[in-house]
């Protein structure tokens, strides 16, 4: 038997669902300055596509459309937007002890003017900024919620950056 060595998989792509998919096409593009790289349509159950077959492997039966939205990060990180007309229009209480994803973070070295905008267009600055390293590193991370209730984190370095020096302590 062959043995390939693992290798560090790279991350594709995240899917948000959002309760207006023109609002959160917004948003993102012009407070992240996400590329649209798919402008937001309309899906349909149907079992004759390739898009509607796989939809309904993935959501079931009980759904008739939805609308989709593709932006990219500048790293060519891909953000699907959903938004279906029946689904709960709020974001679930945030609790980040239960099992699941409990954010996603992206980063911005002017986290002050990103925070900022954030909050302009509705979102919420969750906590004060803080440094991680104080005294070695001048990298700073603050947890938001975006204006649709989804809390993301802010660093304003890359995560190899932020923890290269190892411990908290």
């Amino acid at each position: 038997m062959t043995t390939t060595k693992n290798y560090p998989k790279s991350f594709s792509h995240i899917g948000i669902t959002v309760p207006d998919i023109k609002k959160a096409v917004s948003f993102y593009s012009e407070v992240m300055g996400w590329y649209v790289i798919m402008e937001p349509s309309k899906v349909k159950k149907e079992s004759d596509t390739a898009i509607g077959q796989m939809c309904i492997d993935v959501f079931g039966e009980d759904w008739e459309g939805f609308e989709i939205a593709h932006l990219s990060t500048s790293d060519g990180i891909g953000i699907e937007l959903f938004s279906f007309p029946n689904g709960v229009k709020e974001a679930p209480e945030f609790n980040p002890f239960n099992t699941g994803l409990f954010h996603f973070c992206i980063q911005d070295p002017n986290i002050e003017t990103l925070i900022d905008k954030i909050v302009s267009y509705g979102g919420k600055q969750r906590m004060p900024i803080r440094s991680y390293y104080p005294n070695e590193k001048p990298y700073k991370m603050c947890y938001v919620e975006g204006p649709f209730g989804i809390v993301f984190e802010v660093y304003t370095r890359s995560n190899e950056l932020t923890y290269s020096s190892g411990a908290y302590s």
